[in-house]
């Protein structure tokens, strides 16, 4: 039987090196106790934090060296629970890290409402008369920018306090899905029981068996329909925190409120779904393509993730995969090349599954912490891709971090998901020119194609489906789990109308943990978009390109994201990126079904 092992059963080799940021639970403690004491401190500071500049560059300053430590405390406590979802320590843990952080949000949660009870005029002398406080500049500009939206230092605090409540639909879908729910085990093609997952329900839906791969998605979409009205309710309440606290902030819409925050212009998404929708052509060519190579008269939602390639795809094991990634981002540069192998040979990468262990994959990490990937590394290609988007997210926070202050080390998540989607396709293009095997380089080809299909216009079907069940909240329409299936439904039989559209694949939403972070997967769409655009300038050896998206990686959020990726050369305030993106996906839809069938 193929089973999940317990954590104690990975080799530490392929574990993250948590310990590079506390040694002990005890040195998490005390640095837990001296973050609430400056936490008081900070609210010392509530009334008068702006009668003059040096009070206002003080507070700024203390801030930093709190909000520094809450976060490194935070994040810690949330990769040792992610370890292993069941350990309830560990959980403990997490849940005080959170709210922390929470309570430092209420504790100075005044700020902004008094920067914003000054006039702009009153502000600009405070930071001409005040060494120091230049630096701020961009950030008091952008507390500035909100002004209509903020609230009384009382009201804010109160939304402060309630933002760890608002969130529990999501942690509770988290702890349902990896702890406590268990998939089903299916006999495997070869005899052998199988026990899915939620990180391997992908990988078993590649099996060559059609029966085998039909058994394992109907086990699972009806095995995870047993909670159905709990996961529905976790969404509709999720949807609801969405609409009430734009609306405590004045904004019309849950989704003006959400890409109000990155300064994203709302004619961004809609020129997204509109593009995408516009071009479904190519997503239907690219389903007669599947169905074509397995040779079946109507595809069904079982063969989607099915390769065009009837070779077989080989193992990759994680060394190996490594190798591929550190040669594929050679054209970013040598010093690019170097953080990213000196990363993995650093403990940034939690490797393999585990019993617990939180599914999917992200990079973590702080402003004073190394870079930290969690994964769930299969032995495939998409495992390999994974590992190279990850990497992507690590190596924009450490060069970000390097060159930038506390203040402007972050960055959106509009511009995150280039960083990430460039190394794919670097990945891309160095498998197809270097790959000795032919089935790996048929497998590439077929991956780059599904990257298109699960990044571009999955995730756009997502972005509908999420703007749909908002504007159906904001309407005041119930939003059952009756009601997200017929609404999910929809979006996929349109998406999909060359294709068998079965009643189990309506309930995908419920295995979907990013519809609990409030517009978030547009932007996979658009950083694939300005991800391509970018790629092809740095491939044909463009002058100066490669230097101007590192250069890009280095800058944070010093400028809003659209002016961030101007400079780096996309212009994401347009249809161009997406329209270009999708020629791309044509060409390669072309090689395809040239070369694979």
């Amino acid at each position: 039987m193929s089973t999940v092992p317990e954590r104690e059963e990975i080799d530490a080799a392929y574990k993250w090196d948590l310990e590079s940021v506390y040694d002990s639970i005890e040195e998490w403690e005390d640095d837990f106790e001296r973050a609430k004491g400056g936490i008081e401190d900070l609210r010392e500071y509530e009334g008068h934090v702006t009668e003059d500049g040096e009070t206002l560059l003080d507070f700024l300053e203390e801030y930093e060296a709190v909000a520094r430590t809450v976060s490194t405390l935070a994040a810690y406590a949330r990769m040792r629970a992610d370890e292993d979802t069941r350990d309830q320590e560990a959980q403990a843990l997490k849940s005080r890290g959170s709210a922390l952080a929470s309570k430092l949000s209420s504790a100075t949660s005044f700020l902004e409402p008094e920067i914003q009870s000054l006039s702009r005029e009153e502000l600009d002398r405070m930071v001409d008369a005040t060494d120091g406080l230049e630096l701020y500049e961009h950030y008091l500009d952008d507390v500035f920018r909100m002004k209509a939206h903020t609230r009384s230092a009382e009201v804010e605090e109160v939304i402060s306090e309630f933002g760890e409540v608002m969130g529990a639909p999501g942690e509770v879908y988290g702890m349902l899905t990896n702890a406590d729910l268990e998939f089903p085990t299916v006999e495997g093609p070869d005899g052998e029981d199988v026990q899915i997952t939620q990180s391997n329900l992908t990988t078993l839906l590649q099996e060559r068996d059609r029966g085998f791969r039909r058994t394992v998605h109907e086990s699972f979409y009806e095995r995870i329909a047993d909670v159905r009205n709990t996961i529905g309710s976790s969404l509709q309440y999720s949807t609801k925190s969405d609409v009430k606290r734009a609306r405590a902030r004045d904004y019309d819409t849950a989704r003006e409120a959400a890409l109000d925050g990155p300064n994203i212009p709302v004619e961004v998404y809609d020129n997204l779904v509109e593009t995408v929708r516009g071009n479904l052509d190519a997503l239907h060519r690219h389903a007669d393509l599947k169905r074509r190579a397995l040779d079946v008269d109507e595809l069904e939602m079982w063969d989607l993730y099915m390769p065009l390639t009837d070779a077989e795809e080989p193992d990759i094991d994680y060394e190996e995969a490594c190798d591929y990634v550190v040669e594929a981002v050679a054209p970013l540069g040598e010093d690019y090349q170097a953080r990213v192998a000196e990363g993995l040979e650093s403990g940034w990468v939690d490797v393999y599954e585990n019993a617990g262990k939180r599914s999917g994959a992200y990079s973590g990490g702080t402003y004073d912490t190394q870079p930290f990937i969690l994964m769930n590394y299969q032995g495939d290609l998409d495992s390999v891709y994974t590992l190279a988007h990850e990497l992507g997210h690590s190596l924009h926070s450490q060069l970000s971090s390097e060159h930038q202050p506390y203040v402007y080390n972050d960055y959106e998540i509009f511009v995150a998901e280039v960083a990430s989607t460039v190394n794919e396709s670097l990945l891309t293009h160095y498998l197809l020119e270097n790959a000795e095997d032919e089935a790996l380089r048929a497998h590439v080809l077929d991956q780059y194609l599904e990257r298109f299909r699960s990044t571009l216009y999955r995730q756009t079907l997502f972005a509908d489906f999420e703007h749909t069940i908002h504007a159906m909240e904001e309407n005041g329409e119930p939003l059952t789990p009756d009601a997200l299936d017929a609404a999910y439904g929809d979006l996929k039989r349109e998406f999909y109308a060359n294709a068998s559209v079965d009643d189990h694949i309506t309930r995908e939403w419920m295995r979907i943990p990013h519809f609990f972070y409030s517009y978030y997967v547009y932007q996979y769409s658009t950083g694939i978009s300005a991800a391509v655009a970018l790629t092809q300038d740095v491939l044909a050896g463009e002058a100066g390109a490669a230097e101007a998206y590192v250069d890009f990686l280095t800058r944070g959020s010093t400028e809003y994201p659209l002016d961030l990726l101007a400079d780096a050369g996309v212009d994401m305030s347009s249809p161009a990126p997406i329209e270009s993106a999708i020629g791309v996906y044509r060409e390669y839809l072309d090689r395809a079904d040239d070369l694979l069938l």
